[in-house]
């Protein structure tokens, strides 16, 4: 496994907090610089194609891939994206090959994946002392193999983004006319669900299956509101997500604070989320 002790020691360099001198700080921050760009990115696209729903039912798959992994003794850190991923991709399927609406075929996943998770549970109530972490989230417990992991993540949705960025949105805006130009649109929503999932299941991590929407949902909806265009509502969310993700790492790390590093998070970007709707109300009041 490579050494990630210089990326470490430049962000203590970086960010010359006493608080994130220590390494598992170090490696929290690292794993949140990787996490909001990719959240930002796929945020827009979330908001844009109305699809909360869908990434919460994704988050909420994790309890029955934790369940999994402790019930067969493997890492849960690793059978959660991989359950995610399979659910995220049955949803595609389901609403490419069903009349149903969106939103049916979604909460039907939804429901299962929550009661196959408590079934599971409920067989053996040990497991769910080890459930809470992912309840709640807790990034400060990330380990030099996630961040590896995340980091081929993030090289690999970029390259997705920088390629299909622009079909993506025609697909979400006319899926019947982007296939008449020639878009391969099953393909790229495939491929767009299973990154979208995978990137909830590592979320869940950072902020807990209560918290994950939250983080792709409010700095986009944020953004939003301060942008005037397409490209600076990218820019808005991205600035969003990582001041949120510092400050909110490192807000929860001080002695007056010491909350929940996932909650502070959110709550710094629902901050955000406030100040935008003040800027929204002045536009509006600004004469025509």
């Amino acid at each position: 496994m490579p050494d990630l002790s210089p990326l470490y020691n430049l962000l203590a360099q970086l960010l010359p907090f006493d608080c994130l001198q220590a390494r598992f700080m170090q490696q929290a921050l690292a794993g949140l610089l990787l996490l909001a760009p990719m959240t930002a990115a796929m945020g827009i696209l979330v908001v844009n194609f109305r699809m909360s729903f869908f990434a919460d039912a994704i988050s909420h798959s994790a309890f029955a891939g934790v369940a999994l992994g402790l019930l067969l003794a493997l890492d849960p850190d690793w059978t959660m994206p991989a359950f995610g991923l399979l659910v995220g991709l049955g949803i595609m399927l389901m609403q490419r090959s069903s009349n149903l609406s969106s939103d049916t075929v979604i909460g039907v996943f939804f429901s299962a994946m929550v009661a196959f998770g408590l079934a599971i549970v409920s067989r053996d109530r040990s497991l769910a002392r080890d459930l809470q972490r992912f309840l709640y989230g807790d990034i400060l417990t990330i380990s030099d193999g996630q961040i590896i992991a995340l980091m081929g993540l993030f090289l690999t949705l970029m390259t997705f983004q920088a390629l299909s960025y622009n079909r993506l949105l025609y697909i979400g805006l006319n899926p019947t006319l982007a296939r008449a130009h020639r878009v391969r649109v099953a393909a790229l929503q495939y491929l767009f669900a299973g990154l979208l999932a995978l990137i909830v299941m590592f979320a869940v991590q950072a902020v807990g299956v209560l918290l994950v929407t939250a983080l792709l949902i409010v700095p986009a909806a944020s953004a939003r509101n301060f942008a005037r265009s397409a490209g600076a509502m990218f820019w808005w969310t991205l600035l969003i997500s990582l001041s949120s993700a510092v400050a909110g790492l490192v807000l929860s790390a001080q002695d007056w604070a010491r909350t929940a590093t996932g909650a502070t998070v959110i709550l710094v970007a629902c901050g955000w989320f406030a100040l935008s709707m003040l800027a929204v109300a002045h536009r509006r009041e600004q004469p025509l």
